[in-house]
């Protein structure tokens, strides 16, 4: 069965501090059913990433239909991290297709700003796979890592690296300043990207999206509507990060676009727009590429060409994307869906409007690339196309040759695959935090932590011990490695000395 857009709604994103969670998804939820004419839904579909943690509060879908009036309608609650709000519009999507359902209400959100930054990054870090967020990682140390590994299979240095995500940081800033829902409404200069701090390198401040609340809503319909969902799919990768055997893409996304273009009987060269979730700028990229829009390892110089503008051969988060109009990380996929349904329909500002926006593509990300969801939108109006997509390349889930962690790695050399220095770690953790992703020649990809103050390149050869529950990488030099053994003994020597002193004093 075909499945129509109805109504949708967004309230303005950003710090709401005096507004509850139920409180946005119902603001959205009024304006969506509004915008729909005020018609029933048989079902409501609620999507937030952690509304426990980040607001104490659960069955949160129970609390939207109660407040909404439609005690008695069934409602369920979608969570894949981050992605939470692509997932939402999937779950509602089949809703309909299947014909169960005549009409669904699909609501997603999130509200953050209320805690402290340090808490709200633990919280989001609670996705990440237990052994990497022991080991210090954070959300934007593993997206650094991923960064630079694209970057080495791009063969791009990094100093045009930081160029390029400049230009991605520039340009959703400026479109976000004409977004009446973005949280950022102002733009901002080089000058102003290059002199933010650097948070992971090669990410700066400006590279990463913000801390967000907001929400936003749809109606899925069997009602024949001027715009219809015509493809969806979704992949899972592993957790881990350290088990992907690519680091410089994202599978998961490669298999859900397989799935959303074979559904939709459509290709790249179809998608006139898109919504790409970059909540890193270089996710804008590599989502990108992922999607069939840029080529392979040569986006990159798509961005520098300005093919992603407004006016440029495939425009890419001309909302802002959620670098400029926000991230409230529940309820962003959903946000995207709405803007290219007014994309279409033609109800964003004209400096704004994308020319020939007949069919746009969704990409939501969720956690570190582990729940992905990819959706095609088009006008009802737009001829078939007549056949899905056939990529040249394989779009399976790969992982690791031996994805088991040594339960020994002493004494072995590796060789650096990525690696970043994280300038404000986890709580617990020293600053500045040098992580890396280390293969070993077994097979084996470590997560490791090297000295304070030392730099690797992609490709380095490292030394690896393990030091406890956790790895430790060093220059693969002998003299670092005596080094390394001189000051492990000396550590050693004061903890034996300490437990001395204590017993004496006692």
């Amino acid at each position: 069965m075909e499945v129509f857009v109805g109504g949708v709604g967004m309230v303005p994103f950003g710090r709401h501090p005096e507004v509850s969670l139920v409180s946005l998804l119902i603001e959205a939820a009024k304006r969506t059913i509004e915008d729909d004419g005020g018609l029933e839904v048989d079902c409501v579909v609620v999507g937030a990433m952690n509304p426990e943690e980040f607001c104490g509060q659960g069955n949160i879908s129970a609390a939207v239909v109660n407040n909404l009036g439609l005690s008695g309608v069934p409602s369920l609650r979608v969570e894949t991290a981050s992605s939470s709000g692509g997932s939402v519009l999937e779950v509602a999507h089949w809703a309909v297709a299947s014909g169960g359902f005549k009409r669904v209400l699909a609501v997603a959100g999130e509200k953050m700003t209320h805690l402290p930054t340090p808490l709200v990054t633990k919280i989001l870090a609670e996705v990440i796979e237990p052994y990497e967020r022991n080991a210090g990682a954070s959300m934007v140390a593993l997206a650094a890592m991923v960064t630079q590994a694209y970057a080495h299979e791009a063969h791009i240095s990094i100093k045009r690296l930081e160029s390029v995500l400049c230009k991605i940081a520039v340009k959703n800033h400026r479109y976000g300043a004409r977004n009446p829902y973005a949280q950022f409404q102002k733009e901002i200069t080089e000058e102003q990207y290059f002199n933010s701090r650097q948070v992971s390198f090669p990410l700066r401040l400006y590279d990463c999206s913000p801390i967000t609340d907001g929400a936003a809503a749809m109606i899925l319909t069997s009602e024949t509507k001027n715009v219809k969902l015509t493809g969806i799919g979704h992949g899972t990768d592993t957790l881990a990060v350290r088990h992907r055997v690519n680091l410089n893409s994202f599978a998961a996304a490669r298999v859900a676009a397989k799935k959303a273009y074979a559904m939709a009987n459509r290709d790249p060269s179809d998608i006139r727009f898109a919504e790409v979730h970059d909540a890193f700028t270089c996710f804008e990229v590599i989502g990108a590429e992922d999607l069939g829009l840029l080529e392979e390892r040569k986006g990159w110089k798509s961005v520098e060409r300005g093919e992603t503008e407004l006016e440029g051969r495939i425009p890419i988060n001309i909302s802002g994307g959620l670098k400029s109009r926000g991230h409230p990380v529940g309820g962003s996929g959903l946000a995207q869906a709405v803007e290219i349904v007014w994309q279409i329909r033609g109800k964003v500002a004209p400096e704004r409007q994308v020319k020939e926006a007949s069919i746009g593509m969704l990409h939501s990300i969720g956690g570190l690339a582990n729940n992905n969801v990819i959706a095609i939108f088009e006008d009802a109006q737009t001829p078939p196309h007549g056949f899905g997509w056939a990529p040249t390349y394989e779009r399976r889930i790969e992982i690791n040759r031996d994805p088991k962690d040594p339960e020994e790695i002493k004494g072995r050399e590796g060789v650096v695959d990525a690696c970043t220095v994280l300038s404000v770690p986890p709580e617990g953790f020293p600053s500045p935090l040098v992580l890396g992703l280390i293969s070993t020649s077994e097979g084996h990809r470590v997560l490791a932590r090297a000295p304070t103050g030392a730099h690797f390149k992609v490709g380095e050869k490292v030394f690896l011990e393990k030091e406890e529950n956790r790895y430790v990488f060093m220059k693969a030099h002998p003299v670092e490695r005596l080094l390394y053994k001189i000051e492990k003994r000396k550590e050693n020597l004061n903890a034996k000395v300490k437990g001395l002193l204590s017993r004496w004093r006692t």
